[in-house]
């Protein structure tokens, strides 16, 4: 069953590179040479989606993977599908404005917390077992 938390975490990168490659569009757009991280208001919304979106990775992707190991890869895959969605809607709502990101931070945090809290469980009875 590794191939869904497989195609989650492919999906999840897919999303990655896309916001990744809007900062360079938003760059050219906006005139804010490398290695600059300031400039026009909507290049910093793109950055910032991107430097979050690597932020919460970090974090998102073991928790994927323990809470599919430990407690069900079905059930971990759909959670990872909800942060995804969740980081989706923050990046399509950020780069509006700043004040529109908060549904999609909201998903994407509490799909990890959800997997966060589901992997320590699902350790927890691996060893009382």
């Amino acid at each position: 069953m590794e191939i869904y938390p497989s195609l989650v975490t492919l999906i999840a990168l897919s999303v990655y590179f896309l916001i990744t490659l809007n900062v360079g569009r938003a760059r050219f757009k906006y005139q804010v040479p490398p290695p600059a991280t300031t400039g026009d208001p909507n290049f910093e919304r793109a950055l910032r989606v991107q430097q979050n979106t690597l932020e919460q990775m970090i974090f998102f992707l073991p928790l994927l993977w323990l809470f599919c190991f430990y407690i069900d890869p079905i059930w971990g895959s759909g959670i990872g599908g909800f942060w995804i969605l969740g980081r989706i809607l923050y990046a399509v709502g950020y780069y509006q404005a700043a004040d529109k990101r908060g549904v999609g931070f909201a998903i994407s945090s509490l799909s990890s917390l959800i997997l966060l809290i589901g992997s320590l469980v699902g350790i927890i009875l691996f060893f009382i077992q």
